[in-house]
């Protein structure tokens, strides 16, 4: 009997198992869960991984070599996504099409590709079942869950089999926050209306997009986490963090990044060519009044230091820029779209060179013009958050059933 979209969205597998409280020692992952299983959900199939240096386990080891080396996985395919599957490739880049060295397999790319030219190549490895198992840190326009949306179609498109393996969201997923994207302003830093912070891990995004999103739902397995609690930030965990991408160093830094990843779309430094992308901001021209500005608003959780700094790449590339360095001192009270929002906000009152990029690409972060547009009539943070409010509680009772864990 063909499975109904709801049987679909039900095949859950290892989802019967209580949730243990969140101790470091009683964490395990989404592979960990499916290896002491003894892969049995991979039994008797041709298995392709989309995957990154984040798919390790807590001996620091890579899920591919792991499984490469064990007799009761057939791994035949490795696929790999932005920044390519052994991670050598920056921003924007991937690794191409080649043959792993450590393992043999083939690696295809899948960045930037999706739909049908997506589908073809999971033909074209022999796959019958995609796995996917890559670190995300919680923002809709980090692009490891848009990788994990196409797969998603695309493997529906190809007749594959997909399953996600369950790892933490590092920034806890106590509750979406921010802007939901506006359909017309779609792109890979945001192909569907979530939360700028959307709070979810990327199994329950999975099961979000296959019942939302997805023109057709995938034949869709998600393997869960034991012992993760929705409060728990990333170093509860106990596992070893990998950055995700090369400005990702540090779960501190997937802490503020929904937040100042929008100055992207402004011609102030985010910090990249430093030591703290993303917590460093500034511009050449910029002083302590930005810092000053931006404490007297009070904001719960973080403190902002007068700060200067050289980037030794991207905007103001050797140039000595001056801007504040983001301090949280309470990550539970944190909001960091909402911080992100004051800084904009600041950053333009105290300094006449302040712009958006020409490109309006504040509007793909945001989702819409409207933070932008908002901000250039004069309004404050709290207009600015307050306008998107009605579109998050909605989001958020969708969200809500697409839930995994307490």
């Amino acid at each position: 009997m063909p499975l109904s979209r709801r049987d679909l969205l039900a095949s859950t597998a290892l989802a019967a198992a209580p949730v243990a409280p969140q101790h470091r020692e009683h964490l395990r992952t989404g592979f960990e869960r499916l290896a002491a299983d003894g892969y049995a959900l991979l039994s008797g199939r041709r298995v392709g991984v989309v995957t990154n240096p984040t798919g390790i386990t807590r001996d620091a080891e890579h899920i591919v070599d792991v499984m490469h080396q064990d007799s009761r996985v057939e791994l035949t395919a490795v696929f790999g996504p932005e920044h390519g599957f052994r991670g050598t490739a920056q921003a924007g880049g991937s690794e191409g099409r080649y043959d792993d060295p450590a393992t043999g397999l083939p690696v295809y790319d899948t960045y930037l590709k999706s739909g049908r030219p997506l589908a073809d190549i999971f033909t074209a490895s022999g796959v019958d079942t995609v796995v996917f198992d890559i670190q995300d840190v919680g923002a809709r326009f980090y692009t490891y869950i848009w990788t994990l949306y196409d797969c998603m179609e695309a493997a529906q498109l190809a007749g594959k089999r997909f399953v996600v393996l369950d790892r933490p969201n590092p920034v806890t997923g106590r509750a979406a926050q921010g802007p939901v994207l506006h359909k017309e302003f779609a792109t890979f830093v945001g192909r569907q209306p979530i939360a700028q912070a959307h709070g979810m891990t990327v199994a329950e995004l999975a099961r979000l997009f296959n019942g939302e999103f997805l023109t057709a739902p995938v034949p869709l397995e998600t393997v869960r986490m034991s012992g993760w609690r929705r409060t728990g930030f990333y170093d509860a965990s106990g596992l070893p963090w990998v950055p995700p991408s090369p400005n990702m160093p540090t779960p501190d830094t997937a802490l503020v990044y929904s937040g100042t990843c929008m100055f992207e779309g402004t011609n102030l430094s985010e910090g990249r060519g430093t030591t703290r992308p993303f917590e460093l901001l500034g511009a050449e021209g910029l002083d302590g009044r930005w810092a000053a500005a931006a404490n007297a608003l009070g904001l719960a959780g973080v403190r902002f230091r007068e700060a200067y700094f050289t980037p030794t790449f991207s905007k103001f590339q050797g140039k000595t820029v001056g801007g504040v360095q983001l301090h949280v001192t309470d990550r539970a009270a944190f909001d960091p779209v909402r911080t992100g929002v004051a800084l904009l906000v600041t950053a333009r009152k105290v300094w006449s060179g302040f712009a958006w990029r020409p490109d309006h690409w504040i509007d793909k972060l945001t989702g819409s013009a409207r933070v932008r547009t908002m901000i250039d009539a004069g309004a404050g943070t709290d207009e600015v958050t307050g306008a998107w409010q009605e579109d998050l509680a909605a989001f958020r009772r969708i969200r809500k059933e697409y839930l995994l864990y307490k």
